[in-house]
């Protein structure tokens, strides 16, 4: 039985750490995912920031490769999100799903991509909405006996408290996540990585 472990990260250096650890703790590559929001375009495939997860036939595709997420980083905008950098399995599930969705409804792609694999609806929600303010999504799949262990590399690696993000969504009129919203610009995010204490310049 395997088990699905996420982590949202304020910073893309703390998603870079968490990977490199899923990695050395012998988790495969093919088993690691990230998406990252992008809309700066100051990630590329020559980012170091998630070397080791493995990318889908999907995102390999728009990387022009395969092998590792140093080689494998693809590049794809989900409504509601703009554009991202993403590898692995979760991103590749939702790069189909994004493909081929109607317009207004290809932002399901993650959320669904995410509640298939085991992630109640309503974090799917707040992990959404997170990388459309400027955060990082990690995702590996582990064996029910390693998902303790994966779950604390993530904690360590500095993730977002899930429920305590809900509620200052909310306190800000939020309620889910919306594709048909427009994706936050680059002064957005940054007021964000202010509000939520982020590191600037990551």
């Amino acid at each position: 039985m395997t088990t699905t472990v996420t982590g949202l990260f304020d910073d893309y250096s703390d998603a870079e750490a968490a990977v490199r650890e899923l990695k050395a703790a012998g988790i495969p590559d093919h088993d690691i995912s990230i998406v990252a929001n992008n809309p700066d375009g100051r990630y590329g495939d020559d980012s170091s920031a998630a070397e080791g997860a493995g990318t889908g036939a999907g995102l390999g595709a728009l990387a022009g490769g395969a092998g590792g997420l140093l080689t494998g980083l693809g590049i794809m905008a989900i409504p509601g999100v703009g554009p991202v950098v993403a590898a692995g399995w979760l991103a590749a599930t939702a790069a189909g799903a994004v493909a081929g969705a109607v317009v207004g409804g290809a932002a399901g792609g993650l959320i669904g991509a995410l509640t298939d694999s085991g992630v109640p609806e309503e974090d799917a929600h707040v992990y959404a909405e997170g990388v459309r303010r400027g955060g990082s999504l990690v995702t590996a799949k582990v064996d029910n006996a390693m998902a303790s262990e994966a779950e604390e590399i993530l904690e360590r690696s500095n993730w977002v408290d899930v429920p305590a993000r809900r509620r200052a969504y909310r306190e800000q009129g939020w309620s889910r996540f919306d594709s048909s919203l427009d994706p936050y610009t680059q002064e957005e995010i940054e007021a964000e990585r202010q509000r939520y204490g982020r590191r600037t310049g990551l």
